[in-house]
């Protein structure tokens, strides 16, 4: 078992100077305080358009129905218009899921991709890995 010892350097030592050691910083990660506020209005919202979507819809069956009865225009222009009001309705219960979604996010999450390559390798192990060999690595030296 071998320990390992630090390395001199041979350079610090020519120069007679002590190297710098970078000593490694902690970092404590402080979470947000919650907004609770903020959750208890999205849940507010969101009872609120549930119920409007209810009551919508039950306003509807009955304004079908009166409709069918009557068979007046009038209401059937009102249940036109409110079908597009329950419609509308749902449509802001999405965007509101969005906008919690866009709320609530936590900005510190990691990327799940990383495409960062590192290779460590002699120059002989890297020409063999790209393909070739070192006797096809032109020298440098110009043949005068």
């Amino acid at each position: 078992m071998q320990t390992h010892q630090p390395k001199e350097d041979k350079i610090a030592d020519t120069l007679d100077i002590s190297p710098i050691v970078k000593e490694k910083k902690e970092v404590t990660v402080v979470e947000p305080p919650k907004d609770d506020q903020s959750q208890r209005d999205l849940d507010y919202s969101r009872e609120n358009l549930y119920h409007l979507v209810e009551r919508g819809r039950d306003a509807l069956e009955g304004i079908l129905d009166l409709a069918q009865q009557s068979q007046s225009p009038r209401a059937y222009e009102v249940a036109g218009q409110l079908i597009k009001t329950v419609t509308d309705t749902n449509r802001d219960l999405i965007d509101l899921q969005k906008k919690a979604k866009d709320l609530f996010k936590d900005d510190n999450v990691d990327p799940k991709t990383i495409n960062n390559n590192l290779f460590v390798g002699n120059t002989s192990e890297l020409t063999k890995l790209l393909g070739g060999t070192a006797r096809d690595v032109p020298s440098g030296k110009k043949k005068l």
